[in-house]
């Protein structure tokens, strides 16, 4: 795979320090992720030189709105190996501290269907005076948000050469875990990314993301998430805050647990639709997808039930009131 190009004051140390990971037998996309976080927080903060501050390193420990615990401790820590790696070779930049893992009792919020009624009917009839472009694009970043499952960083990763308008696929590349996958379109899906590809694909190289700023960048995660909370308030859903949401990463809980469940009533055994929609969601092992699962579980009974044992024959037994 071609390494990805890193646009920032520090592009060229990412590049040395990539380098020096894949020299140490390391694989170099496993720090993709990370890197590219801190590339958009530099972009962010206009930095001019390869300078990295105190003040700047406590803005970056902070952890974001809508940043997972376990997110927020692999954001942190593993960029202070990069900063490590920058200070021994003589660059003027603090070196963050270590943060603690913090397990969290976090319940995340499945979507309605009457929520999403209300929240897509927001979404398309929202027009921006600023980017002209947001009233067309919404529709489409959103409904692949819900539709397929997708984390927010991957789905503005997508680019113009990642999507097959006609096979009805989008390749995912920046991805969590590496995990580069296909996500498959419906067929209203499918149109929609259609008719968004003939007012704007045009204007794109290969190269560009489809879902841009003003001046034509890759939207940010924060400014999505700005959206997101006028959408909900639009629509009437509250909000909670204290990372409680209801979250753009909501829609992908309610995605899984609505997948999983359609495939349990269609007939599928568990231990079928358990890899697969593993595989679909980008998770390293089934263990990951387990919170889905019970999620399942704990909101349609019948499937407890029907599944119980086999859930905890794999998992091991947990009780789901408090999982």
């Amino acid at each position: 795979m071609k390494r990805p190009e890193f646009i920032c004051v520090f592009s060229k140390e990412i590049n040395a320090y990539l380098d020096y990971k894949v020299s140490s037998g390391y694989t170099e996309k496993n720090f993709y992720t990370h890197l590219r976080h801190f590339e958009h927080f530099c972009n962010k903060h206009v930095l001019t030189e390869p300078v990295f501050t105190k003040e700047l390193a406590q803005e970056w420990i902070k952890k974001c709105d809508q940043e997972a615990s376990t997110t927020h401790y692999s954001r942190i820590n593993g960029i202070k190996h990069f900063l490590s790696y920058l200070n021994k070779k003589g660059h003027d930049v603090y070196v963050t501290r270590d943060i603690a893992f913090r397990k969290t009792e976090f319940q995340p919020h499945i979507y309605t269907d009457d929520e999403i009624s209300r929240y897509f009917h927001a979404v398309d009839t929202f027009d921006s005076s600023k980017n002209k472009k947001d009233k067309i694009q919404y529709p489409v970043l959103f409904r692949i948000l819900y539709c397929c499952g997708t984390r927010i960083n991957e789905t503005l990763g997508i680019r113009k050469q990642d999507v097959d308008l006609e096979a009805g696929i989008i390749k995912l590349f920046e991805t969590k875990n590496n995990c580069e996958r296909y996500i498959v379109l419906n067929k209203e899906l499918i149109a929609l990314v259609k008719q968004f590809a003939v007012r704007t694909f045009y204007l794109l190289d290969d190269k560009d993301y489809i879902f841009t700023t003003i001046n034509g960048g890759r939207c940010s995660g924060d400014s999505i998430y700005k959206r997101h909370r006028l959408f909900l308030k639009k629509a009437g859903i509250p909000f909670t805050g204290n990372n409680e949401g209801p979250r753009i990463h909501d829609f992908r809980h309610t995605f899984a647990v609505n997948s999983f469940k359609q495939m349990i009533d269609a007939g599928a055994d568990m231990y079928v639709a358990l890899p697969i929609l593993s595989t679909y969601l980008g998770h390293k092992t089934i263990y990951a997808t387990e919170q889905y699962v019970r999620l399942t579980m704990s909101l349609f009974p019948y499937i407890e039930k029907q599944f119980k044992d086999k859930i905890d024959a794999v998992f091991g037994e947990v009780n789901l009131e408090n999982n």
